[in-house]
């Protein structure tokens, strides 16, 4: 899963992207708001943190400008301030959560998770297509019909978590390029072409009925034809 972090206090942003990535998220960070929002148009995230002290444009107003524009995902709001108030504000903007400062980690983690899930469209962790599950939390791939099941890679943990969620929808190596190695990465196309064969050898191991189909020139799909 992939967070966008726009916090502009150098030894927060720090603190958040090391407790992030230790727990196995992929975190971009941006400290200036129109950066942030920048990166937030590119609509390649599954939650966002954004606090509302920005400089170049506030929370608030990011919020309400993603929103505006139809991007639907889920944002973590993070401030200084405890006044009722000003979380009516956020959420208003369009924020999903609110997280004042100081918090504990167990609680931003909590709620991340549970911002997740709903990215996801999950309440129990297992993604599901055809006949594969997915659990978010052992990232396990399983074949309902068989029973047979095997531990993926990160990425190509990551691939099939991005294909069941935008399942009927062909996704370009561009897409799924930024998707899974950011925009700040030295990934090649071929990456993507590597670790798809990974993915599918994976799907064949459990005896899959569904697929990972190459659409030429344009990108990849999941589907299953014989269900």
């Amino acid at each position: 899963m992939r967070i966008l972090l726009v916090e502009d206090e150098k030894r927060m942003a720090e603190a958040l992207c090391e407790i992030l990535r230790l727990e196995k998220y992929e975190v971009d960070h941006y400290a200036n708001g129109l950066d942030g929002l920048a990166a937030i148009e590119s609509n390649i995230y599954d939650i966002i943190i954004l606090d509302v002290m920005l400089p170049g444009m506030n929370g608030f107003e990011i919020a309400k400008r993603v929103r505006s524009q139809g991007i639907a995902t889920p944002i973590l709001m993070l401030t200084a301030k405890a006044e009722l108030d000003d979380k009516v504000t956020g959420l208003d903007s369009g924020a999903d959560d609110y997280l004042t400062k100081p918090f504990m980690t167990k609680e931003l983690l909590a709620r991340l998770r549970a911002l997740g899930r709903r990215t996801l469209g999950t309440t129990d962790g297992i993604l599901s297509f055809a006949d594969i599950t997915l659990d978010t939390s052992t990232l396990t791939l399983s074949c309902t019909t068989n029973g047979q099941s095997v531990r993926l890679s990160e990425k190509e943990y990551r691939i099939l978590e991005y294909l069941i969620a935008n399942n009927g929808q062909i996704l370009t190596r561009e897409q799924l390029a930024v998707k899974i190695w950011g925009f700040e990465s030295d990934a090649e196309y071929n990456n993507v072409e590597v670790y798809m064969s990974f993915t599918r050898k994976k799907l064949s191991f459990v005896g899959a009925k569904a697929e990972i189909k190459a659409v030429r020139g344009i990108g990849y799909e999941l589907r299953c034809d014989d269900v």
